[in-house]
């Protein structure tokens, strides 16, 4: 079976400063992967890389088989879309929810895009009475619902997920997770999640790498850290951090 995605000793610099260093890594067709580590740890530069949204110095970024070039195609948007951390700035405030979901469909030439519009709010949880309204008259969770929806209209086969539900209230990271998993199942999808949170990395992925200082430390399968078989010193570090939080939440 072919991977869906893999990165051989991918290197991304901003002017001097060295944010991803020599991070390789596969992740199947089907397969929930996350990458997990504290804030800078340079996850986030590894999706908007693959995105074409952060510069590759080094490496290679295949999709498919395929290896990317320094731009991305038209072709590679249909495969590969992006979830972002904020489900507002990710919408546009002057946009009704309906001409979000139907840009995609324009640029890409994509038809019917009535249907494809109904049925994507549908698949969302959301019904067709949000169509007209305005990101701001939406809730965080309904907001970052939509951005899911226009994820999926273009009917891709990865999705990269960069903290997802982390800007949302604990009560409706849940109902967005569980949501997305949902999806994975019923389109066979392919995830990358970025998290810095071992609980919804444990329970949305097979298996998942940790990343400090912009390098790898420690490749885990959640089965791993769920039983605490943990090698590396950050790895049980991060799990106590995250552990403490929640008793202290």
């Amino acid at each position: 079976m072919t991977d869906a995605l893999t990165i051989s000793d991918l290197v991304v610099e901003f002017d001097d400063f060295r944010a991803v260093d020599g991070v390789s890594l596969s992740v199947r067709e089907g397969e929930s992967f996350g990458l997990v580590g504290e804030s800078g740890s340079g996850k986030s530069t590894v999706l908007r890389a693959v995105a074409g949204l952060a510069p590759i110095t080094a490496g290679t970024i295949a999709v498919g088989g395929e290896t990317l070039g320094r731009t991305r195609s038209k072709d590679f948007y249909r495969r590969v879309q992006m979830v972002f951390q904020d489900p507002y700035g990710s919408l546009h405030p002057r946009h009704t929810i309906d001409r979000a979901l139907a840009e995609p469909l324009a640029v890409h030439g994509i038809g019917d895009a009535e249907q494809r519009i109904v049925k994507a709010l549908e698949e969302v949880g959301l019904g067709t009475g949000f169509r007209f309204r305005y990101p701001h008259q939406l809730s965080g969770g309904q907001r970052q619902r939509v951005a899911i929806a226009r994820a999926l209209i273009l009917e891709p086969k990865v999705l990269l997920l960069d903290e997802p539900t982390s800007a949302l209230d604990a009560s409706v990271q849940a109902e967005v997770l569980n949501l997305l998993e949902e999806v994975r199942r019923k389109r066979g999808l392919t995830y990358i999640l970025v998290s810095h949170d071992l609980a919804v990395v444990t329970h949305m992925c097979e298996r998942l790498l940790v990343m400090q200082h912009g390098k790898p430390v420690e490749l885990l399968t959640s089965a791993d850290l769920a039983a605490r078989r943990i090698e590396t010193p950050y790895t049980r570090e991060l799990m106590v951090a995250s552990e403490g939080f929640k008793r202290g939440a």
